[in-house]
Order: structure tokens, then C-alpha cells, then sequence
């Protein structure tokens, strides 16, 4: 079965599209899912065994949401650093998602710079796009990287 998620850390941090939650529940063992869409009611896959965390960010936001990525990219370090599976996504899995896999990348010390991190992540999944306001965000957060 071909995947459409990816993992950023293997066997330990997932990411992918609203789409693929069930499959990474059910395939990965996910203790943890972080949702970040702001328009979601509910978890893409409800499971009494995985925790649903919903930090809401904007697609399209013009202005830079430096709070609520940095509280995203926390909820999956932290997961991380309790050895538990985590898995994060957005609707499509490209920019939101691909804006926290690269500071997870930053926030774990695998990338030095903010432009490093997101060429990983591409590179990891191909349809990460990260939108001028959503690097705007790393950059502050991530201040001389």
C-alpha cells in the first residue's frame, strides 16, 4: 500500500494531509495528533487511544502567526522528547504543515538555518510549500537562522 504521509523523523514524527490520518493512526500506532486547521470541528480520525490536539492556523493568513506556530511545533517536539508517535497535519499537507515540519526540524537541532529546515522538508515531501508570511513566522521564531 502506497503511503501519501511521510515521516520527518523516522518511526517517531509524521506529517501529512487531513486524508491521511486514519492511515498513520493505523499504520504508525499514533499516540498523538496535532491538527492545524483552524476550520476542523473534530478529529480527522476520532480514536479513544489518540490524543487530539488542535492548534488552529490559518492557511492563508497575510500576517505571521509566530504564537500558534510555535505552540504547534512544541506539541511535537514535546510528543518527541516523551517517546511517543506523533503526527501532524493540516487539509493538504503542504504549507501549515510544511511550515511546522521544518521548525520541528529547527526546535530538534537537525537544521541550522530556516532555509535548511524547509529544503528538508520538500525533500522529505515533495508538496511542502511554505507561504511568505508562514516563513516569516520560522524566521521569527528562529531569529539569526
Amino acid at each position: 500500500m502506497e503511503k501519501s504521509y511521510h515521516a520527518l523523523i523516522p518511526n517517531h514524527i509524521f506529517m501529512g494531509g487531513a486524508a491521511d490520518v486514519e492511515s498513520m493512526v493505523k499504520n504508525e500506532g499514533i499516540d498523538v495528533v496535532v491538527d492545524l486547521r483552524g476550520e476542523a470541528t473534530e478529529s480527522a480520525y476520532p480514536s479513544d487511544r489518540v490524543q487530539w490536539v488542535q492548534i488552529p492556523l490559518a492557511d492563508r493568513s497575510s500576517q505571521p502567526q509566530e504564537k500558534a506556530f510555535r505552540q504547534a511545533i512544541q506539541a511535537v517536539t514535546e510528543a518527541y522528547r516523551q517517546n511517543k508517535k506523533v503526527a501532524f497535519h493540516c487539509g493538504g499537507g503542504k504549507g501549515r504543515t510544511g511550515t511546522v515540519a521544518a521548525g520541528t526540524l529547527l526546535g530538534l537541532g537537525l537544521c541550522q538555518t530556516v532555509d535548511e529546515a524547509e529544503a528538508k522538508a520538500k525533500e522529505i515531501r515533495n508538496v511542502i510549500e511554505l507561504k511568505p508570511a508562514q516563513k516569516e513566522s520560522l524566521l521569527r521564531l528562529f531569529p539569526n537562522r
